[in-house]
């Protein structure tokens, strides 16, 4: 397998969940090797901010990556996209504080990488195959990625809110066509009652029911709906993709995660890291638990 960019230039605009700041995202192809590089073009002098783990700067309903006085807020919907379609170098230039949160989902950013097309590269792509599991914890929250062939997730939630309840994936093969068919379209989700508590936090900003699924204390306030009965899961699962993404190579292996989110995602991400850097050096460090992994690498 080689590395792939996009074909062509490609761009898009809205406003960004929590900050409901306005922007223009623009897509450009990049040479082998680049990774993806997002670029604050807004800037007085243009900040490149590549999408590492060492710059993640928080977790907070979102994945933030940062440089420096510069930021690239809620960048997963747009990163799981980019790894879910097989796109492993592009510049994604941005002229706002946050990516645009389009309807909620992956599906406009999908979009965008069909109509630029894929663009195989002369250069095989990297890919981390794990030889032993690799494991974190944040209480009865957990995380793992088991050795196996390709990339499969299975993700497990469970809310008391009577709309979610328990929902689970089980092992779903990660493919261009098995993200655009069972992920790419699920929308991140709310609830009525936390809206004031982040407006006076200065999050969610820009959230509307044409861009979240919206709860009330029993039901989806949605006029159309879900997607799926299990909506909510499936976008946990798109966050994921979008996190691993992170590693900057194509990861193989079954990831499992039980009552996951951003923080712990991150903290698998610095986990597989870390035992990929000391089993290179020739021995493995004992686990490390998710609010140490925090702390020591994600900043």
């Amino acid at each position: 397998m080689n590395q792939c960019t996009i074909a062509e230039k490609v761009s898009c605009t809205g406003i960004g969940l929590h900050s409901a700041a306005p922007a223009q995202l623009t897509l450009q192809p990049a040479r082998a090797g680049t990774g993806i590089v997002f670029v604050r073009t807004d800037l007085a002098s243009p900040v490149e901010i590549p999408a590492h783990p060492g710059n993640v700067s928080g977790t907070r309903l979102a994945t933030t990556l940062g440089w420096g006085e510069a930021s690239v807020a809620t960048s997963e919907h747009l990163l799981a996209a980019l790894r879910g379609l097989g796109i492993d170098n592009v510049r994604v230039e941005l002229d706002g504080p946050e990516v645009p949160v389009m309807d909620g989902s992956a599906a406009a950013f999908g979009f965008l990488i069909r109509v630029a097309g894929v663009f195989e590269q002369r250069v095989p792509r990297r890919t981390l195959r794990l030889s032993q599991t690799v494991e974190v914890h944040d209480g009865e929250r957990w995380a793992r990625i088991e050795p196996g062939r390709g990339l499969r997730v299975s993700y497990e939630i469970d809310f008391t809110h009577p709309a979610i309840g328990r929902q689970a994936i089980r092992s779903l093969a990660i493919t261009p066509r098995s993200f655009e068919a069972e992920l790419c379209r699920a929308r991140t989700f709310g609830f009525l009652s936390d809206v004031q508590p982040l407006w006076r936090v200065g999050l969610g900003q820009g959230g509307s029911l044409d861009n979240a699924i919206l709860l009330d204390d029993t039901e989806v306030v949605n006029p159309e709906g879900l997607r799926w009965p299990d909506e909510f899961v499936r976008h946990k699962a798109l966050d994921l993709i979008g996190d691993l993404s992170l590693l900057g190579v194509e990861v193989e292996g079954h990831v499992r995660v039980h009552k996951g989110g951003h923080s712990l995602h991150l903290a698998l991400v610095s986990e597989i890291l870390r035992q990929s850097v000391e089993r290179e050096r020739g021995w493995i460090p004992a686990p490390v638990s998710v609010p140490d992994l925090a702390s020591a690498s994600l900043g």
